[in-house]
C-alpha cells in the first residue's frame, strides 16, 4: 500500500505548470472513437483515470498510445461494442463511452460505472435522453444492452437537472446522429465548451456550448486531430488551497484564469492575494486567513463542487466561522472525520458543514475515502505541525499527476513510500 508521508509547515515558493484537465480529456478521449484517421490529444494528464480510458478504448479495437502526455488514437479498427465489467467499475466517468459507442457502432452493452462513492448518482438522465433519440434499453442482472433498431436520431432533450455528464453523453451519440438535436438545460462547464471545441475541430456541427441550450447537426462523419487539453481548474484551485494552508508565494502557469473567477474570488476573502493574467496566477497566502462566512456548492458558473473539500480543509485555520451548503453530492463530507482528527473544529448537519478556525491543525494519520477528499487532506498535511500519513493514495492518482513531485519543487517535505 502506498502512502504520503507529509512534515507540515513548510513554506511553498516557486513557479508549477497546471496540469491538463481530467475531467475535460476524459470525454474528449471517449470522442476520439467517433473519428477516422489520428487524433492526437497533447496535454494530457498521466492518471489512472486516463489510463483507463485508454484500456477502454483498446478494449473496443482502437489503437492508443500514450507519451509524455500525449495520447494518440486510431479507431478505424474499432470491432468490439461490449466494455468490460472490470474497467467500468475503474471510474465513474466510463459512463461517457456509451454516448461515443452508440454514435460509432449503434450498440453497446456495459454495467453500471464505479468510482467514488459520493451518494446517488443515477444515469437515469443519460439513459432517458438515449430513448428519445431511438435507443432500446433492456437491463438483465445489472447488464445493460443497447441498441439502434433504426439508427439513431436526433431530438429534442430537456434535462432535469444540468448534469455534466448527460450533457456530454448526448453531445457524443448527437454529433454523428441523423437530424438535428437540441439540448435544453444543458450544464455550462467549462469542460462542456472544451469537448465542443474538440468536436467541431473534428468536423462536428455544433453551437452554444457554455450556454443552456446546445444545437447539434449531426454530420456524416467526424475526422481525427491534434488538440490539446484544457487546464485543470479544480487542480488549480488544489495547488493555491496548498498555498493558502502551508503559507508561501507560488506562480501558476498556463491556467485558465477565466474558469477559475469564482474560486479566485473565495481566495480573495479569505485574504489571500490573487494576481492574474490570461494563463498566468500569482498567488499569496493570507496573513491571517479569514473566514469566508458562506458558501453553496452550485452547476457552473456557481462554486463546484469539486472545491468544497479542497477549500474547507483551508478554512480550519481561518479566524471567525465559515458556512458551507453542499447542494450536488449527498455524502460529499466524507472527508470532515479526517480534519477533525488534525484537530479542526468541524460541526455537519444535514448539508451544511459549519467550520470554526483553529489557530493551528496537527498531523495525523489519515485516509483518503475519495478523490477530492483527499486531496483535502493532502492540503491541510501540508500546513499542519508535524508528520501526516496519508493512505489510499488511489483516489489522489485518480485526478492528480505525481503530486508530491510537484510539491516538493515547491519546497513540501513530501514523499510517497
Amino acid at each position: 500500500m502506498q502512502k504520503f508521508v507529509i512534515h507540515g509547515g513548510k513554506r511553498l515558493e516557486g513557479d508549477i505548470t497546471v496540469q491538463g484537465a481530467k475531467n475535460s480529456a476524459l470525454p474528449i478521449l471517449s470522442a476520439a472513437m467517433l473519428c477516422e484517421g489520428e487524433n492526437i490529444l497533447e496535454n494530457c494528464p498521466e492518471l489512472s483515470d486516463v489510463y483507463a480510458a485508454c484500456q477502454i478504448l483498446t478494449s473496443a479495437g482502437c489503437q492508443c498510445r500514450m507519451q509524455n502526455h500525449t495520447v494518440s488514437i486510431k479507431a478505424d479498427t474499432v470491432r468490439n461494442s461490449e466494455i468490460p465489467e472490470s474497467l467500468m467499475q475503474e471510474m465513474r466517468s466510463s459512463i461517457i463511452f456509451l454516448g461515443a459507442m452508440l454514435g460509432r457502432t449503434g450498440t453497446c452493452i456495459l454495467g453500471y460505472p464505479g468510482g467514488c462513492e459520493l451518494g446517488p448518482r443515477p444515469i437515469d438522465l443519460h439513459l432517458q435522453a438515449f430513448q428519445k433519440m431511438g435507443v432500446k434499453i433492456q437491463e438483465e442482472s445489472g447488464i445493460l444492452t443497447c441498441t439502434t433498431p433504426n439508427g439513431l436520431h436526433g431530438a429534442k432533450i430537456h434535462l432535469q437537472f444540468p448534469s455534466v455528464g448527460a450533457t456530454e453523453n448526448i453531445m457524443l451519440a448527437a454529433v454523428l446522429a441523423r437530424g438535428e438535436t437540441v439540448i435544453t438545460n444543458a450544464a455550462r462547464e467549462p469542460e462542456i465548451v472544451d469537448l465542443a471545441q474538440y468536436l467541431r475541430t473534428c468536423g462536428a456541427n455544433l453551437r452554444g456550448e457554455g450556454s443552456s441550450t446546445i444545437v447539434i447537426q449531426g454530420v456524416k462523419k467526424l475526422t481525427g486531430c491534434t488538440y490539446r487539453i484544457m487546464p485543470d481548474r479544480i487542480v488549480t484551485a488544489t495547488w493555491l488551497a496548498a498555498a493558502a494552508s502551508a503559507g508561501g508565494t507560488i506562480r501558476l502557469l498556463q491556467a485558465d484564469t477565466v474558469s477559475l473567477e469564482g474560486i479566485l474570488d473565495v481566495f480573495e476573502q479569505m485574504n489571500c492575494s490573487c494576481s492574474h493574467t490570461e494563463n498566468t496566477i500569482c498567488f499569496s497566502a493570507g496573513k491571517p486567513l479569514r473566514a469566508v462566512r458562506f458558501l453553496k456548492t452550485m452547476p457552473y458558473p456557481g462554486f463546484p463542487t469539486d472545491a468544497q473539500a479542497i477549500v474547507m480543509a483551508v478554512l480550519c485555520k481561518a479566524n471567525g466561522t465559515s458556512v458551507i451548503e453542499e447542494t450536488i453530492f449527498e455524502n460529499r463530507f466524507r472527508h470532515v472525520d479526517a480534519l477533525v482528527r488534525m484537530g479542526a473544529d468541524i460541526q455537519v448537519t444535514g448539508h451544511a458543514a459549519v467550520i470554526h478556525g483553529v489557530k493551528q491543525l496537527h498531523g495525523a494519520p489519515v485516509s483518503a475515502t475519495d478523490l477530492r477528499g483527499g486531496a483535502a487532506l493532502l492540503v491541510a498535511g501540508l500546513g499542519a505541525q508535524g508528520e501526516t500519513v496519508l493512505t489510499e493514495l488511489s483516489h489522489i492518482d485518480r485526478g492528480y499527476d505525481s503530486p508530491e513531485l510537484l510539491l516538493r519543487s515547491l519546497g513540501a517535505d513530501i514523499r510517497r513510500i
